[in-house]
């Protein structure tokens, strides 16, 4: 069987397994693909679906964005811009609604700055269904930041 182009994506699993202190039976196992599948990937003989990937990056811990860049499904930018969604989506101190906030905001700012956004970024991007649509900054007792309030009499 002919070397696909994905040795460099192989030998990278291959070098996290062994950080990770796995075999390849373990790692097979906690990812839930088959042991010969796993071995074919990791000598370039194989290349996984974005699916895949995404177990055995949960199994060994690690961004699964990066193995998708190596597989070559996703490139250096996209991944760039996922990884910074994913910390604001994974942030515990803010709340869902400052998460989206931020999120609008950092949008924004790449649209200013000349960059598309993703076609991944909707797929990364958290959906509430229960939230309200968020329109813009507010203010600490939830008013709206953008409006002037009259005191109330």
């Amino acid at each position: 069987m002919a070397s696909l182009n994905v040795g460099n994506l192989g030998e990278y699993l291959r070098e996290q397994r062994r950080s990770a202190q796995l075999s390849l039976r373990q790692l097979a196992d906690a990812a839930g693909v088959s042991n010969p599948y796993l071995s074919q990937i990791e000598r370039g003989l194989r290349k996984p679906s974005a699916e895949v990937l995404q177990q055995v990056a949960k199994a060994l811990r690690i961004s699964a964005e990066t193995l998708y860049v190596r597989a070559g499904i996703l490139d250096e930018k996209e991944r760039d811009e996922l990884e910074t969604r994913a910390v604001i989506l994974a942030d515990p101190s803010i709340n869902e609604r400052q998460k989206q906030v931020l999120l609008q905001i950092y949008e924004s700012f790449r649209k200013e700055n000349g960059f598309e956004t993703s076609t991944y970024a909707d797929a990364a991007s958290y959906a509430d269904e229960d939230t309200d649509t968020v329109e813009g900054p507010r203010t600490a007792d939830g008013g709206d930041a953008g409006t002037e309030q009259s005191p109330r009499s």
